[in-house]
């Protein structure tokens, strides 16, 4: 069944306003992230800061295409891999990005000069998490289909990173979305060997941290982050990020779904705790957001600071919504 459209809305709403409120710090070491984190976000107070010439309230590239994946399935009245790889083509040749990726920018030259989807990912070792961020929406969609969920979050995937991480990366993101919006319950083990199972079917690595994530939920938050910073590297590759978790795909899916887990029905302390470890923290706040947005709806996303969302001026949190309707009725329409 497919959830419903209050757990359509909390997703992206919850996704880009985690988005907006890491990318201010993104980047800076843990230190000020924590401070940042509990100063405003754990206290509920409205960011006064500016991060990369943006004020608050602008979300990023993850969040960008995550959303143009929902308007693409809402065009196409189906997943459409051309239709989505074009759309992201778009986005960077029309400069409409925010916070571009190199990997992704890669893909996206290829995708504009007439290269098939299927080939133009970013090859290995390019293993970051942007197709891990966007493919959230297909949890809600296919959550009950995991066949078909698996499938699709890996084609998306592949369209702007071939390494096989990024596809399990994508595929744990949105089972955990599908998880989530059907309040399977985020006790750890129950939560996670479901997970573990999918994304094992891809590759191996990113099932081994999850297996590995259970343990850890149990020990304290910097320690986790330390060890979570190291899961699915190679010996002597380094594993931080200006001191914080990285873009590598692994580490930052973990993460999030560490800061999820920690607090499933809380969206500011989930979010203050995908902050605090520092690093690519709009990825993994805006990860931990969706999430926590999937599981309890919109009224769980604080409407004083979604109130401030905006792409460059346009798609506001009214925007938004209006499309996670519109992507649940054609979900609703297309259920076998």
């Amino acid at each position: 069944m497919i959830p419903a459209a209050d757990h359509f809305c909390g997703f992206i709403v919850g996704q880009c306003l985690g988005d907006a409120l890491g990318f201010l710090v993104e980047g800076e070491a843990p230190q000020d992230c924590s401070r940042y984190a509990h100063d405003v976000i754990r206290a509920a107070r409205l960011p006064k800061r500016t991060g990369k010439r943006h004020a608050f309230g602008q979300y990023s590239d993850g969040s960008q295409m995550a959303r143009e994946l929902m308007e693409s399935y809402v065009v196409c009245s189906g997943f459409d891999a051309d239709d989505y790889a074009k759309r992201i083509a778009a986005l960077f040749t029309e400069n409409r990005i925010v916070g571009r990726g190199h990997a992704t920018e890669e893909a996206a030259v290829r995708l504009a000069a007439g290269t098939p989807w299927q080939q133009s990912g970013t090859p290995a070792p390019a293993a970051g998490n942007a197709s891990a961020i966007r493919a959230g929406v297909l949890g809600l969609i296919y959550g009950d289909q995991p066949d078909v969920l698996i499938r699709l979050a890996h084609d998306q995937g592949v369209i702007t990173h071939a390494d096989p991480r990024c596809s399990a990366g994508a595929v744990t993101v949105a089972g955990a979305i599908a998880l989530a919006s059907r309040n399977v319950c985020p006790d750890g083990e129950t939560f996670l060997a479901p997970l573990c199972q999918w994304s094992q079917q891809i590759e191996p690595s990113l099932a081994s941290g999850l297996r590995r994530l259970q343990e850890l939920l149990c020990v304290p938050k910097e320690q986790a982050a330390e060890a979570i910073s190291r899961i699915g590297l190679p010996p002597g590759v380094d594993s931080q990020w200006r001191g914080g978790i990285s873009a590598f795909v692994v580490s930052s899916v973990l993460w999030a779904l560490y800061a999820f887990l920690k607090h499933p029905d809380d969206f500011n302390l989930a979010v203050a705790l995908a902050i605090e470890a520092g690093g690519d923290v709009d990825t993994t706040a805006a990860m931990a957001g969706a999430m926590v947005g999937a599981r309890k709806g919109l009224a769980a996303i604080p409407s004083d600071l979604s109130a401030h969302l905006h792409d460059r001026g346009a798609w506001r949190t009214d925007d938004l919504t209006t499309l996670a309707i519109a992507c649940h009725e054609t979900a609703s329409r297309n259920q076998p």
